[in-house]
């Protein structure tokens, strides 16, 4: 019986230090969460540049792990162990690390693509240039 109990404590003592090693990074809903959330924020900016009839922009901080919408002033926070990449025009590349989606006020855009993920899991945030339709991606 004490044997028995012995290697119950030792099996427990290894799972509490594997498991959250092996765990590592955001859980998958966490991910898509974030890039719903992210995609929510494109459709905001999409939606005030057409109803403003001004151009309007998503701001994305990648070292900073946030972004805004033009000038609204609450920034919105991403999961800290996403790995995230942003595929935009040029023009719209502050510097290395920040950068922007521009919507124009006939509800098109620049267009671009921002990728959250962590490892082998990963989703894509799709905005169409013609139209400046925001989808979700696998």
């Amino acid at each position: 019986m004490l044997e028995l109990l012995i290697v119950l404590m030792i099996i427990a003592m290894v799972s509490a230090v594997v498991i959250p090693v092996l765990s590592g990074g955001p859980s998958n809903s966490e991910l898509r969460s974030a890039a719903r959330q992210l995609a929510s924020g494109l459709r905001l900016a999409r939606s005030e540049a057409v109803s403003q009839r001004r151009e309007t922009f998503l701001v994305l901080d990648l070292a900073g792990r946030r972004f805004k919408v033009d000038r609204a002033a609450q920034e919105h926070a991403l999961p800290r162990d996403v790995e995230l990449k942003l595929f935009t025009a040029q023009r719209d590349l502050v510097d290395a690390n920040i950068g922007s989606i521009r919507f124009y006020p006939d509800g098109g855009s620049n267009g671009g693509r921002i990728t959250l993920g962590s490892g082998e899991r990963k989703y894509e945030v799709d905005v169409d240039w013609l139209t400046g339709r925001v989808a979700i991606l696998d």
